[in-house]
């Protein structure tokens, strides 16, 4: 790679950086504005939250019946098979849950967006909102964003709650474990700190997902190829934008002493 490629590929990307936080501070200015777009707010809620809750409930319930399985055999070597449940309980609450389901959620909602704006671009749809005096970055975007800051921490935790439903199972396939006995290990064993910091970054995450998703789509250009990108693109940078979210507040809640 030559070093004027190099220096290019930093320009685009901290250009494109430098779009995607103004496009995110737009939010705050336009999006928190009182208006007439709360129908469309509920309707985004239900098609983001309600309309991913089966495929984050079976995701959730299989990681925790996985989880539970490949654990369960290093245990027993070393004599702890006891600690399965708080094992598990911990490792679902504080990451695997709010990650996983941050991850599906990008791929599921996130490329949704971004092909669905994308279109509308690319259709001319948006521009004729703005020919009739609507604004649609409030209307479109605005309301996604929200949505999916909102719905993501409900979602993660209804998966937490089957993922340990589903460790629970896999706890009782090689043994017998009674359902209130199961449960209050794991609970015995999580503290308030342990799901304040998972449950706040699930909010980060949303917002993170929602921005990204409407910022490709919003922006998508060169016809349907562009649809195809913005969808792509959504998927992509949201994902990563989860993990550097992650390692940001793992960082965070170490310095705070939550960890």
């Amino acid at each position: 790679m030559s070093m004027q490629s190099l220096i290019n590929g930093s320009k685009q990307f901290f250009n494109e950086t430098g779009n995607i936080v103004k496009f995110s501070n737009r939010f705050f200015v336009v999006g928190t504005k009182p208006g007439s777009e709360f129908k469309e707010l509920l309707v985004q809620c239900y098609l983001i939250g309600y309309k991913s809750l089966p495929l984050v409930g079976l995701t959730g319930f299989i990681m925790g019946l996985v989880l539970t399985m490949q654990l369960r055999p290093s245990l027993v070597i070393y004599g702890v098979e006891s600690q399965l449940p708080a094992m598990v309980g911990i490792a679902i609450v504080r990451e695997i849950g709010p990650v996983i389901t941050a991850l599906i959620f990008a791929g599921k909602i996130g490329s949704s967006i971004g092909a669905e704006l994308g279109s509308m671009r690319v259709t001319e749809q948006i521009d004729a909102m703005e020919v009739s005096g609507i604004n649609p970055y409030k209307y479109l975007v605005a309301t996604r964003i929200l949505s999916t800051t909102l719905m993501l921490p409900i979602l993660s935790i209804l998966a937490d709650a089957i993922s340990l439903f589903g460790a629970y199972i896999g706890v009782n396939i090689n043994s017998v474990t009674s359902f209130s006995l199961f449960f209050t290990q794991v609970f015995q064993n999580l503290d308030f700190y342990d799901i304040l910091p998972a449950v706040i970054k699930t909010f980060f995450f949303g917002f993170a997902i929602g921005v990204i998703g409407c910022y490709e789509g919003f922006n998508s250009k060169k016809g349907t190829k562009g649809v195809g990108r913005a969808a792509n693109s959504a998927v992509v940078l949201s994902s990563v934008l989860v993990f550097v979210i992650d390692l940001l507040a793992v960082q965070l809640t170490d310095l705070m002493g939550f960890n």
